[in-house]
């Protein structure tokens, strides 16, 4: 925790004191390494395996859930869904990112399709992925929320506004999102690219709910994303996914350990930050092949059935 809070509380402070604006967005990359960490441990409490008392957990990641814009309970409901469905394509739309198989895009109208590419490009996945996900999507109810979820987002958006109304009257409203939007960005952009790649990778794996196996979609529905010391450290180990979504009572600090610890971990697909890019390029799931596919497989394909058909 102290490792945590307190160099993102000191960041804070440089970056209002800062005499150049170049040199705040400088420290706002590093400031949103550690709003990553501090995501990391609402993470973890929301799966109740940062403390042991569930209280605990509770009271650090409500409070971690106004430093990341994230109403806890809300989150938490969400998330678990995600990992009680990931894999499944009976059970799509819990926390996950959209993906259609190669039959429904095909079902798709133009406009339809259009969306659906624009949806799956790198570059508004990127840019506009974390702020939809953490400044907007955060804001509003789910249709899945209870009373306590919705709490948490009326309790969540009434402290934001807190806390812009004490910057208003202290630093100036300009200044204080001046600061807090490359923060949330930088953070939002590492969160997007990470969450993306560790289920959308080649190799990944799907199955309709009667087929659909809990540790299947952990080992090979999950990756291992390697990655450097240092980013390993800022992400709290969220690269051994394998090894969260099989048991997600595994505290982050654990994970690595873990990891080591059985060869049927070994088994995960292994990502690196290069051959994570090849990701991005796969936007269907094919059935028929069992696995994910880019848009120039499905023309590629398109285009030998048809002469395949004028051959005959």
């Amino acid at each position: 925790m102290l490792s945590s809070f307190l160099p993102y509380l000191l960041l804070w402070y440089l970056m209002l004191l800062s005499p150049s604006y170049w040199l705040t967005l400088g420290l706002a990359v590093l400031a949103g390494g550690f709003l990553i960490r501090i995501f990391i441990i609402l993470h973890d409490c929301g799966h109740g395996s940062f403390f042991a008392s569930a209280r605990a957990n509770e009271l650090l990641g409500s409070i971690c859930g106004v430093f990341t814009l994230t109403p806890f309970y809300q989150w938490r409901h969400d998330h678990a869904m995600h990992h009680a469905t990931s894999g499944d394509l009976d059970r799509r739309g819990y926390g996950d990112v959209l993906m259609l198989t190669v039959a429904e895009y095909l079902a798709l109208s133009p406009w339809e399709r259009f969306t659906y590419r624009t949806f799956r490009h790198p570059v508004p996945m990127l840019l506009a992925g974390p702020v939809y996900s953490f400044v907007v999507r955060q804001r509003v109810l789910l249709p899945t929320s209870g009373p306590r979820e919705r709490r948490s987002v009326h309790l969540t958006n009434l402290a934001w506004l807190v806390i812009l109304a004490v910057a208003a009257l202290t630093v100036g409203l300009g200044t204080f999102l001046s600061i807090l939007a490359p923060v949330v960005f930088c953070a939002g952009f590492v969160a997007v690219w990470l969450f993306y790649c560790q289920h959308q990778f080649e190799g990944t794996s799907w199955h309709h709910h009667e087929t659909w196996s809990y540790e299947d979609a952990a080992i090979r529905g999950s990756s291992y994303f390697q990655l450097p010391p240092l980013l390993q450290w800022v992400t709290g180990n969220i690269g051994f996914h394998h090894v969260h979504h099989l048991c997600p009572r595994i505290p982050n600090y654990y994970l690595e350990q873990v990891h080591q610890s059985h060869p049927r971990f070994q088994d995960a697909t292994r990502l690196t930050i290069r051959s994570s890019l090849h990701a991005f390029t796969l936007k269907l799931w094919d059935e028929q092949r069992q696995e994910l596919v880019g848009l120039r497989d499905l023309r590629a394909g398109a285009a030998a059935a048809f002469e395949s058909k004028q051959g005959h």
